[in-house]
């Protein structure tokens, strides 16, 4: 019971992605992360006090549809769920602002990012459908279990695209390489015909 709790825990922190990073003036930097399709990914930002200088967020998919913005963000939270397997970014700018010039001073950006099992709020649903302990690591464990299949059924989707990708580059190589033959033994046959035409234009050979 101990490993499997261990296991468990060590799979839902691979869905929390936190970083945090010194965010210049003038400067945009994105951070990007994939996620698989019907999932609910929860955001968390935090920006330090920086006088004169405004940040804006904004988190874009790679169709560049804009599913959050905030100008002059300092701190707060975020929430989408996605509607395809896809990529998304988070991005921060800073800039100067009223009678602020110059290059200002860095600001300190940390952004945390969850998405599946780790974004939902089990203890907010437990006192909404009034769940007892044991019932909410029940529930856990059945988006856990429900999150890894679908984990694994992208992955035999992926392998099938892959296999059929491979035997349609086989079958290409292999038509190609008939074609090339074919190519290189007519010219060899046109090469000896024309050569002994003309060995016996110049009466060389009879």
């Amino acid at each position: 019971m101990e490993r499997l709790r261990i296991l468990i825990l060590l799979t839902i922190a691979t869905t929390a992605f936190g970083i945090s990073f010194q965010l210049p003036v003038g400067v945009k930097k994105c951070l990007r992360e994939e996620v698989h399709r019907d999932v609910l990914v929860v955001g968390e930002y935090h920006l330090s006090d920086a006088p004169m200088q405004q940040t804006n967020l904004e988190v874009r998919d790679s169709e560049n549809h804009i599913l959050y913005k905030k100008e002059d963000a300092s701190k707060g939270k975020f929430a989408f769920t996605t509607d395809n397997y896809d990529m998304f970014e988070v991005c921060l700018e800073s800039r100067m602002t009223g009678d602020g010039h110059g290059y200002g001073a860095e600001r300190e950006a940390t952004v945390t990012l969850k998405h599946g099992v780790e974004a939902k709020n089990y203890a907010e649903l437990g006192k909404a459908e009034k769940l007892k302990p044991l019932e909410i690591e029940l529930r856990k464990l059945e988006d856990l279990s429900e999150s890894i299949v679908k984990d694994f059924a992208y992955m035999r989707s992926r392998e099938e695209e892959m296999r059929d990708t491979n035997e349609s580059t086989n079958t290409r190589v292999l038509y190609f390489s008939i074609f090339s033959m074919v190519c290189l033994l007519g010219l060899a046959v046109w090469q000896v015909f024309y050569l002994r035409r003309y060995f016996k234009a110049k009466k060389l050979i009879e």
